[in-house]
């Protein structure tokens, strides 16, 4: 396993995309939390701090294509050191906002700008993994499986550091350190040597109109994600509200560890996964095994088996998004690759804010968790059958990937 993830240490630049690309990238798991304990705390109610966060998100949603877009035109670095300083300066306009009880429309304009200003990382990064990669169908595999298992992290560790800002400080303590640590990781990304080595390549076509989303086979893709967003979306809350149904001592806190179990089970098999080398991994199958996790989970007696079952289910998750990440790169054009990571993002994004939408209204009626869960592992199964077609593009671009010629020829 070693030799395999060591062959990715040394590519270019690939220090500062494992390490900084990553810790870049915390305020993603901290920015929604501390701005929602901070404008409560401020106005003493929810209702308008879970609307900022909304607006927040909605509008990262929004703006990240036409970002992502910029990066496919002008290269990544330039588009990561304008955002890169951007984002950091609203959100502190935000942080102050808040502070200063600025009323909720303004509130909600500083919202809008550093949701909009948010830096394309994640985009970036993986279309640079794609690039460095480009004639090394294994090493990208491994590098895509550590990137997405690394990419973990934020959602363990970003909570936690506001957490400890919080407990030791106050909620503007871990929104200002959400955005110097976005400063300096995205200032010193764009600056590393992969992200600086990006170069246009001669049969560049910059994307027009729909741009990724007239690729054949991408909008299968996003169906795909837009099952596992909802699924995750969705089993955040279902969680939680299993925990406080079967849990009487400190329910809230067995919900937190048993989502930080399912994370963990999905880090250390998308690390596994990536030292396999299997390129010909059918999508559809994987995403019929993450479906199968999520809908056993509706049968677990108590906190205990379904800690055991998540752990074991979360197994599925990492080498699927790996995958699928994957073939991304493998169907769009490089002239493209910001941006269709960027409708990745969008498309989970959106799905997952409506599963949980979707999710509390289920686990509010009366045997509502269980339905949960089973809904969750329906819209997983939904983008499997999408993956699965026998004629469908998903098949096809994964039959060229498995023979190891170039996908592009075939879609």
């Amino acid at each position: 396993m070693l030799r395999q993830y060591a062959s990715v240490w040394r590519l270019p630049g690939a220090p500062v995309l494992l390490v900084v690309g990553v810790a870049a990238r915390l305020g993603i798991g901290m920015i929604s939390l501390s701005l929602l304990l901070l404008l409560q705390r401020t106005t003493g109610r929810y209702t308008e701090a879970a609307l900022a966060c909304s607006v927040y998100a909605i509008a990262t949603a929004v703006a990240s294509p036409v970002v992502g877009r910029l990066a496919d035109r002008a290269g990544p670095a330039p588009v990561l050191l304008v955002t890169g300083v951007a984002h950091p300066i609203t959100l502190l306009l935000l942080m102050f906002a808040g502070l200063r009880h600025a009323p909720l429309p303004l509130i909600l304009v500083a919202a809008t700008l550093a949701g909009a200003t948010f830096p394309p990382l994640t985009a970036a990064v993986r279309g640079t993994w794609n690039a460095l990669t480009a004639d090394q169908p294994q090493v990208r595999m491994t590098a895509l499986a550590a990137e997405t298992a690394l990419f973990e992290i934020v959602f363990v560790a970003g909570p936690m550091l506001v957490a400890l800002c919080v407990a030791l400080w106050q909620p503007s303590v871990a929104l200002a350190a959400a955005a110097a640590i976005t400063l300096v990781g995205t200032l010193t990304v764009a600056r590393g040597r992969a992200i600086r080595s990006w170069r246009r390549h001669e049969d560049h076509a910059p994307a027009r109109g729909l741009g990724p989303l007239r690729v054949p086979g991408f909008a299968a893709l996003l169906v795909t994600a837009f099952g596992l967003g909802f699924a995750f979306g969705g089993t955040g809350v279902a969680v939680p509200a299993y925990a406080t149904a079967h849990v009487s001592a400190d329910p809230e806190s067995v919900g937190g560890i048993l989502l930080g179990i399912w994370g963990i089970g999905s880090a250390a098999s998308g690390l596994w996964f990536g030292a396999r080398h299997r390129v010909g991994a059918r999508l559809g199958w994987m995403l019929t095994g993450v479906a199968a996790s999520l809908a056993v989970l509706a049968a677990m007696p108590n906190a205990v088996a379904l800690g055991a079952a998540l752990i074991i289910g979360g197994a599925t998750i990492a080498p699927t998004l790996t995958v699928q990440n994957s073939l991304v790169g493998a169907i769009v054009p490089r002239s493209m690759l910001n941006e269709a990571y960027t409708w990745l993002v969008t498309v989970s994004v959106a799905a997952s804010a409506t599963g949980v939408a979707v999710t509390g209204v289920v686990v509010d009626r009366a045997g509502g968790v269980m339905w949960a869960f089973l809904l969750g592992g329906a819209a997983v199964a939904a983008g499997a059958v999408v993956a699965l077609l026998p004629r469908g593009s998903i098949a096809r671009a994964t039959a060229v990937a498995h023979s190891g010629d170039d996908i592009k020829a075939v879609v």
